[in-house]
């Protein structure tokens, strides 16, 4: 099972804040601009399409389309709470999302190349946030220059032993959710990539 900012255990695709995906909502995410614009909702809040244009360097045509179609696929939603006149705030519709793998090898060409794009990106965007703090932890204190992590690790797994490492990180990381409240001092927010996959064996 892949997983983006999603519950770990078995029944994560019932659990209200996480969206499990199939072979018609993939079609909805599959395009660059979006999985970042869903990426962005989910990790910063509501903003409208002309806010996230800034942040992202776009163009407000271009987030306000992409905003619409992923509103059609409810990955977003408009918030009610916020706006005034006709300012539209979008919010992210769930707080995580699901693949099922049968989706990773269906025998629709289409869908195999949506999940390319959706998994690829994904990497992507790993890659481009590891590389920005690489890039700027000398602006950060020492106490978090001394709690980062950059390991990676090798283990002989079968494939039901892999799936229960992935299930435990996941528990693991969500155990630490809710325990610093927003505004701590010298607190952030910390991104955890959990990368799982097989190698050859020769």
């Amino acid at each position: 099972m892949a997983a983006t900012e999603a519950a770990g255990s078995d029944n994560a695709a019932d659990d209200p804040r996480t969206l499990n995906i199939d072979a018609r909502t993939l079609r909805g995410l599959a395009h660059p601009l979006r999985i970042r614009l869903l990426s962005t909702l989910r990790e910063f809040g509501p903003a409208t399409a002309s806010g996230l244009a800034d942040r992202l360097g776009e163009s407000s045509g271009a987030t306000s389309y992409h905003l619409r179609q992923l509103a059609t696929y409810g990955f977003v939603e408009d918030d009610p709470t916020l706006g005034k006149g006709r300012e539209r705030w979008w919010r992210a519709a769930h707080s995580g999302s699901t693949f099922d793998p049968e989706i990773i090898q269906d025998a629709d060409p289409e869908v195999r190349g949506a999940m390319n794009v959706v998994l690829h990106e994904i990497a992507t965007n790993h890659a481009q946030e590891l590389n920005t703090w690489l890039g700027t932890m000398h602006e950060w204190s020492q106490e978090w220059n001394e709690s980062w992590n950059l390991s990676d690790f090798k283990v002989r797994l079968t494939p039901e032993l892999s799936k229960e490492l992935g299930h435990k990180i996941h528990d693991l990381v969500n155990s630490y959710r809710g325990r610093v409240p927003e505004g701590t001092a010298d607190s952030a927010v910390v991104r955890t990539h959990l990368h799982l996959f097989p190698r050859p064996n020769a």
